[in-house]
């Protein structure tokens, strides 16, 4: 940001609330944040294969992934749908 010449007080802070079911999966899919597969046509989905590794380096169990796994896949579509409107 500095080189920029941004402070933390030039970002506007926007308060999202996440419901207590949610809250395993969104912070998988903040931790997965890297881990897009792209090809010319610009993202089309996480890499699966990282989803493993990064829920156990968060404390989640491999056996919660199954009850995790549809909300990783709602936030996946809808960040996918909010990238392509920005390649517009």
């Amino acid at each position: 940001m500095a080189v920029l010449g941004l402070t933390p007080g030039d970002i506007e802070e926007e308060v999202v609330e996440v419901w207590p079911d949610a809250w395993s999966a969104f912070r998988l899919f903040d931790a997965l944040g890297t881990q897009w597969r792209v090809a010319s046509g610009g993202p089309s989905g996480l890499d699966y294969t990282a989803i493993p590794a990064t829920a156990s380096m968060l404390g989640i169990k491999r056996r919660d992934l199954t009850d995790i796994f549809p909300d990783l896949r709602v936030m996946e579509v809808e960040a996918l749908a909010v990238m392509a409107e920005s390649m517009e």
